[in-house]
């Protein structure tokens, strides 16, 4: 299991183009990735122009097919919407410990 926090910093002017692509690239994800258990975009309370994607994998594998994926290359396209680099953590979940949690649901 994979759990990765994205932050990103998005260009005020170019926001709504930002918010098409990564909403593609999420519900894309969470609809035919069956190694991608969680795709969440959020956005931060304090900053409109901040905004943390959650994801979860199944897998290495599962994440590296994430990365081939068609709904992934329409967000890479859209990597000048960006102010400045993403920071990106790897995490290993901890609780909840039952592995059942961690399945894709339907």
């Amino acid at each position: 299991m994979i759990a990765v926090w994205v932050t990103v910093r998005v260009k005020p002017e170019l926001r709504d183009e930002f918010l098409r692509a990564i909403e593609a690239d999420a519900v894309g994800s969470e609809r035919d990735e069956p190694g991608c258990i969680r795709f969440n975009v959020l956005r931060n309370v304090n900053d409109e122009n901040v905004y943390h994607f959650y994801e979860v994998y199944a897998s290495e594998e599962a994440r590296l097919e994430h990365r081939a994926a068609p709904h992934y290359a329409v967000w890479k396209a859209a990597a000048h919407t960006l102010d400045g680099s993403p920071t990106r953590d790897e995490c290993r979940p901890v609780f909840p410990a039952a592995p059942s949690y961690w399945t894709k649901q339907a």
